[in-house]
């Protein structure tokens, strides 16, 4: 291809962009392997279109033998719109003037699946693969997993937890498995030979006692695993992790694909190398590396990889050199980009600061510089509140005062930890008539709204979702105090007691109940014990205990009923599409009046939110026409708890605060971002990576391709498991800093941190974390701002929170006033409108036996026996009392027996503390 150019200050001036002197080395160096290890905000991106314009420009390569992969759909899009652009201003492609007979080639820019998925199509008949197979959606994944899970012939004794969690549990394994391409076998005999060293030891603590338990499970979930992969041979398909799998299988075994490739690539780039998993490292090291010199181009950056939690290992950028060595053997060349063109000189020299530990544990990491006159640039504003509501009062009363004085909405981001506080924060700056959006899948399920849809789909599909069901009763429908649902508690284990009847006589039974612990079928359910409202006699056939004689209050008795009623009405339709089955339980439920009766801005916002859920489960449905609500379920759970290429929701184009979750704003910035939360064993986080040690569906370190970078156990006794924990704790601080140095390089111009001392409902207080911390030395420094810093609380001091809830109340609370006046008004419509309706009917009486004969069209009037009454609005019921009882019938509030006993899944609603606000639904 004839050169277009020969220089690279030529190259500046044709892109109009003033490259550093580091960007210059990367963009001209030779076709060669290297690895580009570039800081946040550095011009990675725009490093690799340029790249690509030099190579292309200067004659080495023909656009089409370029080769571009990242990670998600908009990333490729994004870094193909730049080399598209790139090679026009640079006047190497002309749109305009196209020979048809020799029309000028593109680079080929894709992901890293997508390009699996070629490469399958391409030459996957050389393994045995047919080019007939095709890739499953997630609806059918999940949809398949759950029909696996019930067709399995069991017993599954070790597998104790929830169906939607096995289906989650199941899915989870098979894609570790896939990612570090471990074959099912192998694991079985791995967790085989672990038992059997067990077995003469001395399991002297609970996390000992683990390890068996874990080996089991995971053990009897590797056989539901080959059964899926059985399955999903039989249907000719393949998921995600199958590509990356299959396709690294091909390029280690056959070498004839690898040198097709490169004959047909002259140039790779690959984005985002830090991400890359152990199979996707093997991938592209069989195609373009192990010892080829191939011109390789990996870009990444170590102090960016969040994501080792679901697969990526970092690893993979720090051995690129030897992974994708010259063929004479030498390394490959290792380069930096250090300036910071994003954000101002103070607010890089925090992330500096945070991320010192990890320059030091990866080679070639740099420290950002600021961009020369942007030293004394950006601004942090820290605070620490004393509570966690005045936390959230001081966050939203910023951010409303930076959006009154001219910031642009759509400039600020809320990043938070978990999206635990995501509800409280949207209701905060809607309040203060700040548009606002929850970015995601994970957050919308932490949303009032959304949360009460799936609690409602929870108990339908599963009995035993006892945490769901305590939602339910204690929201503002149905309004169940404390006493009532503790008795509903002790109901629900007495079922359990009585099923059991006769056994427990048995001394073999309970014995072995005493070792093995009871039938898992057997569980106490809040959903049985509700469903007994509906029951006379409530035990047995023989009248004999139709009453437990459990004091519950009589409003309560008629609540548990109706609620029972309505489950049991909604649980016919569960076998409908997914769609009809979500629409059914709105309705039924009557959450959209609700929100639609809301005088509330939120109430608009929150009908935003839940067409959006909508919107999503309609994508699920979309992908299988079988869909389930068991599968939808799973999925939600995933999504949740890992975000596994599940959530890949990005923020949107409007005009808009952004709240979303850290993980989520990498490779995002704004003006303004804020970061709440940052107390004690929150940001950073002290809950640690899952163990393998104590959960069946984590691959065992000592099978991973990543393992020389994972800790391990050393000898099965107290200290080689505590010598495990600690390892673990300072491997999740590691992945911490990282989170947090992507974090505090989110921002331009100015970070707002905030903290408090007392949580909403915790006893013990919490107080600034070690970012929260730096924030403050970093202002203190004379670089930002301290705004609210207050005293740490005595010792003895009690949570100002709980002491206010403590406080005597009326329950179930009041609804807002104004909310009422809607539903008032809304009844006395309906009045009026029967009322009419009666009136007709007495002045024609004759009409009633024709019908077909009125052209009134409010005719025909509801049947008698279906009129409900309209006296008062049934969101307006009488306050109950508590039913008077003797002092030895009470329910202590903090009998641990009573509380625990409903499920395993504690629910987070308390006591009597902070009874729902009508006014959020």
């Amino acid at each position: 291809m004839p050169a277009r150019i020969t220089d690279p200050d030529q190259l500046k001036e044709l892109l109009g962009i003033p490259f550093t002197p580091e960007q210059t080395a990367c963009i001209i160096a030779p076709p060669a392997p290297q690895v580009i290890v570039a800081g946040a905000g550095s011009g990675k991106t725009t490093v690799m279109a340029a790249r690509v314009v030099w190579l292309v420009g200067t004659g080495q390569v023909a656009p089409e033998q370029v080769l571009g992969l990242t990670f998600t759909n908009k990333a490729a899009g994004e870094l193909a719109e730049r080399v598209r652009k790139a090679l026009i201003r640079a006047g190497v492609t002309d749109p305009d003037v196209i020979d048809p007979d020799n029309p000028p080639g593109e680079p080929v820019i894709s992901t890293y699946h997508a390009f699996a998925g070629r490469l399958l199509t391409d030459h996957g008949l050389r393994i045995g693969l047919e080019p007939t197979a095709r890739l499953l959606a997630d609806a059918t994944r999940f949809q398949l997993a759950a029909r696996v899970l019930r067709e399995a012939p069991g017993p599954y004794p070790a597998l104790t937890r929830s169906f939607p969690d096995l289906v989650s549990d199941l899915l989870t394994l098979d894609g570790e498995l896939a990612e570090h391409l471990v074959r099912p076998e192998d694991l079985r005999a791995y967790d085989a030979e672990l038992l059997r060293a067990l077995e003469g030891v001395r399991l002297s603590n609970p996390e000992l006692r683990k390890v068996p338990e874990a080996a089991a499970a995971r053990r009897e979930l590797t056989e539901l695993v080959s059964r899926y992969r059985i399955a999903k041979r039989e249907r000719d398909l393949l998921d995600f992790g199958d590509q990356i799998a299959l396709s690294a299988t091909l390029a280690r075994t056959r070498p004839e694909v690898g040198e097709i490739l490169r004959d047909e690539f002259r140039v790779v780039l690959l984005d985002e190398y830090q991400d890359t998993s152990v199979a996707q490292r093997i991938l592209l090291a069989g195609l373009f590396g192990s010892g080829t010199g191939h011109p390789v181009t990996a870009v990444g950056d170590p102090c960016q990889a969040i994501y080792g939690w679901r697969g990526a290992s970092v690893a993979n950028l720090d051995d690129f050199p030897e992974h994708f060595a010259h063929a004479d053997g030498r390394l490959a060349a290792r380069q930096a980009l250090s300036e910071n063109r994003r954000s101002g000189g103070r607010l890089l020299d925090l992330a500096n600061g945070l991320a010192e530990p990890l320059r030091a544990m990866h080679a070639g990491v740099e420290a950002l510089r600021p961009a020369p006159g942007a030293e004394r640039d950006g601004m942090v504003r820290c605070a620490l509140l004393p509570t966690h509501a005045e936390e959230i009062d001081w966050l939203a009363d910023s951010i409303a005062h930076l959006v009154r004085t001219g910031k642009t909405p759509g400039e600020i981001a809320v990043l938070c930890r978990t999206a635990t506080d995501f509800a409280e924060i949207q209701g905060a700056l809607v309040a203060r008539d700040i548009p606002v959006e929850v970015v995601g899948l994970s957050g919308l399920l932490h949303l009032p709204e959304v949360a009460d849809l799936v609690a409602v789909c929870e108990v339908l599909q599963d009995p035993g979702a006892n945490a769901s069901l305590v939602r339910l009763l204690t929201g503002p429908r149905w309004r169940i105090g404390p006493r009532d649902l503790a008795l509903l508690g002790r109901r629900a284990r007495l079922l359990v007691a009585h099923a059991r009847v006769g056994a427990d006589d048995d001394p073999d039974r309970r014995l072995a109940e005493a070792v093995e612990g009871v039938d898992p079928s057997e569980v106490i359910s809040l959903a049985d014990a509700l469903d007994t409202f509906l029951e006379t006699p409530l035990y047995g056939s023989d009248g004999a205990g139709d009453d437990d004689g459990l004091p519950f209050s009589p409003d309560a008795r008629v609540r548990f009923a109706r609620l029972a009623t309505e489950l049991r009405d909604l649980r016919r339709s569960l076998s409908d599409p997914l769609m009809d089955v979500l629409h059914r339980v709105l309705a039924v439920t009557g959450l959209e009046v609700e929100l639609a009766a809301s005088p509330h801005a939120l109430a608009a916002r929150r009908r935003e939110t839940l067409s959006n859920f909508l919107d999503v489960a309609a994508s699920f449905a979309a992908g299988d026409g079988e869909a389930t609500l068991l599968a939808f379920l799973g999925f939600l759970r995933t999504a949740a708890q890992y975000e596994k290429g599940l959530d890949n929701a990005l923020p949107g184009g409007e005009n808009t605060v952004k709240v979303l979750t850290a993980h989520k704003s990498k490779g995002l910035e704004w003006d303004v971002v804020a970061v709440p939360g940052l107390v004690t064993g929150t940001f950073p986080s002290s809950q640690g990576r899952e163990k393998w040690t104590a959960q069946g569906k984590v691959l065992p370190h000592a099978l991973r391709g990543d393992t020389a970078t994972l800790p391990d156990v050393a000898s099965w006794d107290s200290k080689g498991m505590k010598a495990f924990h600690e390892a673990m704790k300072d491997h999740q601080h590691t992945e911490e800093l990282r989170l947090g140095y992507v974090t505090f390089t989110r921002p331009r111009s100015l970070l707002l941190g905030s903290g408090h001392w007392w949580g909403p409902t915790q006893k013990k207080r919490r107080g600034p974390s070690d970012f929260l911390q730096a924030l403050y030395d970093h202002s203190s420094a004379g670089y930002g701002e301290i705004e609210a810093w207050a005293d740490e609380p005595e010792e003895g001091e009690e949570n100002p929170a709980l002491q206010i809830a403590t406080v005597d109340q009326a329950w179930p609370l009041p609804l807002d006033d104004t909310a009422m006046a809607h539903r008032h008004k809304a009844a006395k419509l309906v009045m009026d409108h029967l009322e009419r309706l009666a009136s007709h009917v007495e002045s024609h009486p004759a009409a009633t036996h024709d019908p077909d004969a009125h052209d009134d069209p409010d005719w025909p009037p509801p049947p008698e026996d279906e009129e409900p009454s309209y006296d008062e609005s049934p969101y307006d019921e009488p306050l109950y009392e508590e039913t008077p009882h003797d002092a030895e019938d009470s329910l202590p509030e903090d009998d641990p027996a009573d509380w625990d006993a409903w499920t395993t899944d504690r629910p987070t609603v308390p006591h009597q503390a902070t009874p729902p606000d009508p006014a959020d639904h």
